[in-house]
Order: C-alpha cells, then sequence, then structure tokens
C-alpha cells in the first residue's frame, strides 16, 4: 500500500469515528446532563489532540485566524453537541443531526457566493435536494407531511434551531479557515477554548454534581473524545497526504452513516421514510460537490 492511500484510509477512519458522535453524545448526556456531558467529553478530547499534536505556541497561528476560527469552531460545537444533548429521546437526537448535516451542502453555497467557487447546473438540484430530504425526515412517520413536520419542531424548537444554526456556522468557519488560516491548524487550541465555554455554562446550570459512577458511562464519555480528538488529527493527516477529492466525496455520506450507528447505540428504529430523507440529504450535497469537483477547489475543512 502507498504512503497516499495509507493516508487516504486514516482519513476515512475520521469519517466513521465522527458518524459515532451522534449516538455517544447521547448517551453521555443522558446520564450526565447536556453541560455537564458535553464538557467532561470536550474537556477530554481536548487533552487527546494535545497528547497527538502538542500546544503550538499562538504567534504561529494568524491573530484573525486565532479570533475569528476560536470563535465560529467553539459555537459550531456548542450547538451540534447541546442540540444533541437536549433532545426529548434518542428518535429526536436522530433526527436533529440531521440538520446539522445541511452544512456541506451551505459550505458550497456559500463558497460560491462569497469564494468565487465557479459551479455547474447541478448545483440547483443539489441545493434544494437537501432541504426536502431535511423536510422529509422531520415529517416523521408521514415524509413530506408539513403539519408533522411543523409539530415535531414545536416539539422541541431549540435542538432543532442550534442544529440548523450549527449548520451555517460550521459552513462559516470553513469559508474563515480559507481565507484566513495561512495553512495553520489551531482546532488544538479552539477544543481547549470550547471545554471551557461549556465548563463556564454548566457552572451557572441548574445541573446537578457529576455523577460518573459506570464503567459503561466513563466509556462512552471515552468514547466520544476519542471520535472527536482523533477524529481531527486522522482527517487533518488525510487532507495533507492522501486523496483530497475521494475523502471529500466519502465524507458527504456521513449522515447515513451517523444515522445507522446511532440507530444501534440509541436502540431506536428509524423509518423507511427517515432513510429516504437523509438519502436525499446526501445525494442534494454530492450534486453540490460533482458540480464544482472540476474546478480549483477552495474546500479545505469538512467535519461531522
Amino acid at each position: 500500500m502507498t504512503n497516499k492511500n495509507r493516508a487516504t484510509l486514516i482519513g476515512f477512519s475520521a469519517i466513521l469515528l465522527w458518524s459515532s458522535l451522534v449516538g455517544t453524545i447521547r448517551i453521555v448526556c443522558e446520564n450526565l446532563g447536556a453541560y455537564g456531558g458535553v464538557a467532561v467529553i470536550y474537556s477530554a478530547a481536548s487533552v487527546i489532540l494535545l497528547l497527538i499534536f502538542g500546544l503550538k505556541t499562538i504567534r504561529h497561528i494568524p491573530k484573525r485566524y486565532l479570533f475569528w476560527g476560536g470563535l465560529l469552531f467553539a459555537s459550531y460545537e456548542l450547538c451540534f453537541s447541546l442540540s444533541i444533548g437536549f433532545a426529548n429521546n434518542g428518535r429526536q437526537a436522530v433526527e436533529v443531526s440531521m440538520l446539522n448535516y445541511l452544512w456541506p451542502t451551505l459550505t458550497i453555497l456559500f463558497a460560491i457566493a462569497f469564494n468565487n467557487q465557479k459551479a455547474n447546473f447541478l448545483i440547483i438540484p443539489g441545493a434544494i435536494l437537501p432541504v426536502i430530504g431535511i423536510s422529509w425526515v422531520l415529517g416523521g412517520d408521514q415524509g413530506l407531511n408539513p403539519m408533522m413536520m411543523l409539530a415535531n419542531i414545536q416539539d422541541n424548537p431549540l435542538s432543532y434551531a442550534l442544529a440548523f444554526i450549527g449548520s451555517l456556522i460550521w459552513a462559516s468557519y470553513c469559508m474563515v479557515t480559507v481565507k484566513l488560516a495561512d495553512g495553520k491548524n489551531g482546532v488544538a487550541l479552539f477544543l481547549i477554548f470550547t471545554a471551557i465555554i461549556m465548563w463556564v455554562q454548566y457552572a451557572f446550570s441548574s445541573e446537578p454534581a457529576l455523577s460518573i459512577n459506570s464503567f459503561s458511562l466513563i466509556l462512552y464519555s471515552f468514547l466520544a473524545a476519542f471520535a472527536i480528538g482523533v477524529g481531527y488529527a486522522a482527517w487533518n493527516y488525510g487532507v495533507f497526504y492522501g486523496n483530497v477529492t475521494i475523502l471529500a466525496g466519502a465524507s458527504y455520506f456521513i449522515p447515513i452513516i451517523s444515522a445507522f450507528l446511532s440507530s444501534i447505540l440509541l436502540n431506536v428504529t428509524l423509518t423507511y421514510s427517515f432513510w429516504q430523507g437523509t438519502g436525499l440529504v446526501c445525494f442534494g450535497a454530492m450534486l453540490c460537490w460533482l458540480a464544482t469537483r472540476n474546478k480549483k477547489s477552495h474546500l479545505k475543512e469538512i467535519k461531522q
């Protein structure tokens, strides 16, 4: 196996790790609370990433990227993880996560709007299909049912809003990284910043004191942190040394992989209608990718 192929496989491992996050984060938050559970996970993830990369001096990172990148990164992670933690049950956590997976399509649309990315006619169905897919997912067993979709959102507007806002923020983060990072990687610092914010939120919340009193809870906390920390490290390695085009294309299947793993971890049954909607989300993102793949790529950052 060539070094490039090995690096590509390592990048693939990040896709699998990130796909497990919805299930593991949900399990930890069910036991420790949304704020406490997320704070524990991101603190452990920070330690893991520091052990891999070390704490590089801040002066080597562009200050504008450090500020805006850190702000957007922490905001996204808060929205993503808390949208799962605040879900009423496991099934809703999986549904909410699908809104987060609008970010690949939004990233490409942002690149077209703000980075002069060129695209062909496929961008039109590519932008429309994920919206239809999300509507299908939120319609529950009824599929494309606006009344049922509205009822599901009204049942827990905070979770759904956080997930959607998170998708917008991550698409923005991708643009900021391309423009300001100058090839530098501040993820380790950003994770530390995110963990600190989450502990502050926990301190001011009404959640009870943390009680990590079972091996299974320790295991799921570690798995979630491992997926975040090692996932970022594996993805960066794959992007730098592997086949970026293949990795970018494969990343658009994260919603399907994530839903499959989450259904197992959370012991929830996902309907045929759900899978139809999820398939449309993935297919739309793929069309957006195909609409730009022969052009100069401005997309360097891919995420869960």
